[in-house]
């Protein structure tokens, strides 16, 4: 998916995996990820928000509900001058992803704390970033038949964890002028936006994601910064597969394939 990083090989460690573990390939600088079979794993949302949040050369990020570390580690690999930490209040699965930035040598870059996003301050300070990133659970809590498994349903429903939760958690870690970029069902878009402009973060970027072109979107990506101004820049939609099937040439772009 995109090039080696030049500076890890010396710094990854060999760690060990739990019963159950295995490790799944990022196609990304090499890096591997920690995953269980049992548990919430990554998507292709997850790789669509690394590059749409993009970090820029010294950007201090934070991932928000991190999982098993996708995003953080994709940013990571894209903008290897970024310093990212990140938060996820499973302790199993904060305990994997610790253990991936050990194994990709990503230990002077990247933290993984165990903690609610929500008391993500108390541990990190206030205005301190300046992109968030979240990959929110999507099923709204009464709306949609729970997981029975623990690790799936936190990460899937809301659970408590509510739009504005999300954006409240950010606002107090940002920076003003700083972003909190996300992933969301494009169904819920408003209610996303609406909780943004509450805590002071003007949504500024968007772009739908669909599954083939003339269909309607399935997800969006929004880009809001914090003390900004009122005016929405629509990107040009986001299509995954051409009409035979095959995969488009962004997605192509996204996934770094060659071209």
């Amino acid at each position: 998916m995109c090039g080696t990083s030049p500076n890890n090989e010396q710094s990854r460690q060999a760690v060990p995996l739990l019963p159950g573990e295995r490790l799944d390939d990022l196609q990304c600088g090499g890096y591997r990820l920690i995953q269980r079979g049992d548990a919430f794993r990554f998507g292709t949302d997850s790789v669509l928000l690394a590059d749409f949040a993009a970090p820029r050369a010294h950007t201090r990020a934070v991932d928000l509900g991190c999982g098993t570390g996708a995003v953080a580690m994709l940013m990571a690999a894209h903008q290897p001058l970024a310093q990212i930490d990140a938060v996820e209040i499973q302790s199993d699965v904060a305990d994997m992803a610790r253990r991936s930035v050990l194994l990709n040598g990503l230990q002077t870059r990247l933290r993984v704390f165990a903690a609610d996003m929500r008391a993500a301050h108390d541990l990190l300070g206030y205005g301190g970033y300046d992109l968030a990133v979240c990959n929110p659970p999507y099923g709204r809590e009464g709306a949609t038949l729970l997981s029975q498994n623990e690790g799936v349903r936190l990460a899937r429903h809301e659970c408590g964890l509510t739009p504005a939760g999300v954006a409240e958690s950010a606002a107090r870690l940002l920076k003003n002028g700083g972003r909190l970029c996300v992933v969301f069902p494009a169904p819920r878009a408003l209610e996303m936006m609406r909780a943004m402009e509450d805590a002071r973060l003007a949504p500024k970027r968007i772009r739908t994601v669909h599954g083939m072109s003339g269909r309607a979107p399935k997800f969006v990506l929004i880009d809001a910064v914090k003390g900004g101004g009122s005016g929405l820049h629509w990107l040009p939609p986001l299509v995954l597969r051409e009409a035979d099937g095959s995969f488009s040439a962004e997605w192509r772009r996204i996934y770094r394939c060659p071209s």
